[in-house]
């Protein structure tokens, strides 16, 4: 796809009136393009049939989205679906069928609050986000109904263990249809509150679903028959909230979390552990009990993965998550109770965890053994057997599934210098299952492998980091910092398992070759070092100390005698662009440039919705002036250095008022900035040619204000 030139599609707006002159230095000849390095079709949404040998996956290649399907034994991928054109309506909850012979996805955006999905291409009729389903054999999509879920990552179709019925929620309500398409979605369900997490029993007559109310919430089961609801049944109803509920193999028994209701008037600023509770139901009787509770110090508090580390596993053996040694392990304990058996110790962290077909076995990610990597291990679900690493070496893997025949083991895979693919898993090493899917000028040979840096933050924290330098570099360069948005997320060597990092990781590639040496921080607040390195004091807008990270990263960079360091930008996204606008506001001595995309700029705006029952807090007022001192926008009178800002104009994350205001207090302070706003797009941005005119943009930005490229004397007028 030919990407259009920057100002034919762009507005851009300098901040105030300057004359600038810049010299021209001599810089590493660029030897491909952000298009190239962008081209390879991003590969999510993986998933195996429970009774054939069949995977299915999404493949974005450009913006086109489609689901592909291969089965076993010869694993060749066929096209399902044939959505042409960079449309920003994405693929999500792809399932197949238990026999592999037809998918179902949800196709779209979530709604915003008025109740509309995203619409960056602009069409006159307004998008849907929908449910359909395709036949593996061939055939036009059928449309099973609307789906319309409220937030982002909230699609969560199920599908009947018979593989006649699809069920999920929209509009805050369960809605049902059959497979084939013989019939319309129908409500399933008029339930006071919001039902989530649904899922069949194994026979098929029943399904559980959590039904929120606000400060509290059940595990509820629904009789089902023929698509029609029979009945409703509340299991051991309390005053607390109820998470993740999973049947038995055998559907006797539905374990679930429960955490504490909302508290009122709670102050706000000291920080709360979030204890949490295993729990066990009889689907005969609706009665539950305890049979695991964790202790009341913050490492004891519920796991950032908890909710998706539950499993019932054959045996009666509950699988669950824990962070009480420090890290985020599996633990497995009997359905009845008793002393649970830690799976997976060790200093890391687990990901990804899955049942095996047989439902004996636990798959999972993790980054035993290679902090900076992923790698897919097995463990036996009743413990005392060795965990089996089915990956090691150089490469970087995720997302492992099993068919139910054929026992096919898939995932998904990267390495430095190769974007994700899928690959099988066989004897303890990967072979590719995409043969074709790389396209034939995507630039591996090009790319740079980054190095481990680890190195100290000021205030004692050990920092993990990825340095990339240009090659064939012979004199001191310009160098960036890049800062990963979540913050829950850690960069690794390697292209990354989520979308929007792999196209970081991508532009960062690209400016690698324009000549900047790059340097991503993993500062504290993210994921895979354990539960202090994710939860530290003082952090977010408690006191913002994971700049302190940020800092030495650069304090890092202008000891490397490659780099000029009076020449070190900044740049990142949500977070990352949080951080990155704190440090231009803070150190503009040393963030000479930065490009900040939808970035939060002022943490007190939060606080209402980020905090529950804040507005009772008896420190509200307190909570708010820290926010605020935490904010890049309460250091603008400090701010100098010049910022390209981005964002689209429907962010349902960080709202757009975010930027507008800044946009303001820059332009009363006198700190140079451009802008490029994309009407429509959100905080993750569904278009491809958005990110590749953001990472252009990006990369002439640095150009101008880093590198010392020629650019013509410019007088540019305030707006």
């Amino acid at each position: 796809m030919q990407s259009s030139r920057l100002g034919n599609i762009l507005t851009r707006v300098f901040a105030c009136a300057a004359v600038v002159t810049v010299l021209s230095l001599s810089l590493p000849a660029q030897s491909f393009t952000i298009e190239q390095v962008m081209s390879s079709p991003f590969p999510s949404e993986l998933t195996a049939a429970a009774q054939s040998s069949s995977i299915a996956w999404v493949f974005n290649k450009e913006g086109d989205e489609n689901i592909w399907v291969a089965a076993a034994p010869e694993l060749v991928p066929v096209q399902v679906t044939h959505y042409q054109g960079d449309n920003g309506q994405p693929i999500a909850s792809l399932r197949l069928t238990p026999d592999g012979r037809a998918v179902v996805y949800a196709r779209g955006t979530e709604l915003d609050a008025v109740g509309r999905a995203a619409n960056p291409t602009h069409l006159p009729v307004q998008p849907k986000q929908q449910v359909w389903a395709a036949d593996v054999a061939g055939g036009q999509p059928r449309l099973l109904g609307d789906m319309g879920c409220p937030f982002e990552g909230c699609e969560n179709i199920q599908i009947s263990p018979d593989g006649q019925w699809a069920v999920w929620v929209g509009k805050e309500q369960l809605w049902i249809a059959p497979v084939s398409g013989a019939s319309q979605a129908t409500q399933l369900t008029n339930i006071r509150g919001t039902l989530s997490s649904e899922q069949w029993s194994p026979d098929g007559k029943h399904i559980v679903v959590i039904v929120g109310r606000q400060d509290h919430s059940f595990t509820t089961i629904l009789d089902v028959d023929g698509g029609k609801l029979q009945a409703v049944h509340y299991i051991a109803p309390s005053v607390d909230r109820d998470l993740s509920p999973q049947w038995s193999p055998d559907g006797a028994h539905i374990a679930f979390l429960r955490i504490h209701g909302v508290e009122k008037k709670r102050p706000l600023i000291p920080e709360h552990p979030q204890p949490y509770s295993l729990w066990v139901a009889d689907t005969q009787t609706y009665t539950a009990n305890p049979i695991w509770k964790s202790g009341d110090t913050m490492r004891d508090s519920l796991p950032l993965f908890g909710p998706d580390q539950l499993l019932f596993a054959a045996g009666d053996r509950v699988i669950f998550g824990s962070e009480q040694d420090g890290y985020d392990h599996l633990y497995s304990i009997s359905d009845a109770g008793g002393e649970a058996t830690l799976l997976t110790p060790g200093n890391f962290v687990v990901m990804d965890a899955a049942l095996t077909a047989d439902k004996r076995g636990v798959l999972f990610s993790s980054n035993q053994n290679d902090v900076d990597r992923r790698h897919i291990w097995r463990v036996d679900a009743a413990g005392g057997s060795p965990q089996q690493p089915m990956t090691k070496g150089e490469t970087i893997e995720w997302t492992p599934v099993e068919t139910g025949q054929g026992n096919v083991i898939a995932c998904l895979g990267s390495t430095a210098i190769t974007p994700a693919l899928v690959y099988k898993l066989e004897n303890g090493s990967r072979e590719l299952i995409t043969t074709n899917a790389l396209p034939q000028d995507f630039p591996s040979a090009q790319l740079v492998v980054p190095k481990q840096v680890i190195f100290k933050s000021s205030d004692g924290y050990t920092i993990h980091g990825q340095l990339f330098m240009p090659k064939g570099q012979t004199q001191p360069g310009p160098a960036l910092i890049y800062v990963h948005g979540g913050p829950i997320r850690q960069m690794m060597l390697g292209f990354h398992p989520l979308d929007y990092y792999s196209y970081g990781y991508a532009e960062n590639q690209y400016l690698t070759s324009l000549g900047f040496t790059i340097l991503s921080v993993n500062y504290r607040l993210g994921t895979m070092y354990g539960h202090d390195f994710r939860v530290p004091p003082h952090s977010v807008w408690r006191g913002a100390s994971e700049y302190n990270d940020v800092l030495a990263g650069a304090r890092y960079l202008q000891k490397l005698p490659s780099v000029d360091p009076h020449r070190i930008g900044i740049w990142g996204g949500s977070y990352g662009g949080f951080l990155t606008a704190l440090a231009l506001a803070r150190n503009s001595d040393i963030f000479k440039a930065g490009v900040d995309w939808h970035g939060v700029h002022d943490w007190s705006a939060f606080l209402p919705q980020w905090e529950e029952s804040a507005d009772t807090a008896p420190d509200l007022k307190a909570a708010q002036e820290l926010a605020w001192e935490s904010s890049p926008d309460s250091s603008v009178s400090q701010w100098k250095s010049p910022v390209l800002l981005i964002q689209g104009d429907d962010d349902r994350n960080v709202p757009f008022s975010q930027m507008v205001d800044l946009v303001q207090r820059l332009r009363d302070n006198h700190v140079p900035f451009e802008q490029i706003v994309y009407p429509g797009e959100i905080h993750d941005f569904l278009l491809w040619k958005t990110f590749i005119n953001s990472y252009q943009a990006t990369a002439h930005f640095f150009e101008q204000h880093l590198e010392g490229a020629q650019i013509k004397t410019t007088a540019a007028t305030q707006q």
